[in-house]
C-alpha cells in the first residue's frame, strides 16, 4: 500500500481541494452526455469548465464553502466575467446549490438557487431546473 511522506504545502493543498469539485463537477456533466472542458487557467474569463451540447457553449464558475449553513451570505467572485452558472459545494456537508451570476452579496439559499445533494443524479435534475 502505498504511504504519502509529505504534506502538501497549505496553497497547494487549497488548490487541491477547488480543483477535486471541478473536476467532480465535469465528470458529472460528462457522464449526463456533454461535452466539458476545462481551461488550463481560469483567472482572467472565471471559467472552471466550459459545457456544450454541440451547439451552445456555458461557462461555469465552481466554487467551495467550508460552512455547514444554507443562509451563508455569499458574494460575486466573477466581477462582470461572462459566466452561466455558479456551483456552490459545502465542504461541510453533503448539499450544494447552482446559481446564475448575480452582483454584490446574496444568501446561498436564495429563491433563484438550485439546491442538490452531491451525487450526480441529483446534481443532473437540480442542472435541469437552473
Amino acid at each position: 500500500m502505498p504511504t504519502k511522506c509529505t504534506l502538501p504545502a497549505p496553497k497547494a493543498k487549497q488548490y487541491y481541494k477547488s480543483i477535486s469539485y471541478e473536476t467532480l463537477v465535469a465528470s458529472w456533466l460528462m457522464n449526463d452526455g456533454w461535452e466539458v472542458f476545462m481551461p488550463l487557467t481560469d483567472h482572467g474569463m472565471k471559467t472552471d469548465v466550459l459545457i456544450s451540447d454541440g451547439k451552445t457553449y456555458y461557462r461555469i464558475q465552481v466554487k467551495s464553502l467550508d460552512s455547514p449553513e444554507e443562509n451563508s451570505v455569499v458574494e460575486c467572485k466573477w466581477g462582470n466575467a461572462k459566466i452561466d452558472y455558479v456551483v456552490y459545494f459545502s465542504r461541510c456537508r453533503s448539499w450544494g446549490y447552482i446559481a446564475p451570476p448575480f452582483q454584490g452579496r446574496r444568501k446561498l439559499n436564495h429563491a433563484q438557487h438550485v439546491r442538490f445533494h452531491q451525487e450526480q443524479r441529483n446534481f443532473i435534475k437540480a442542472f435541469n431546473k437552473s
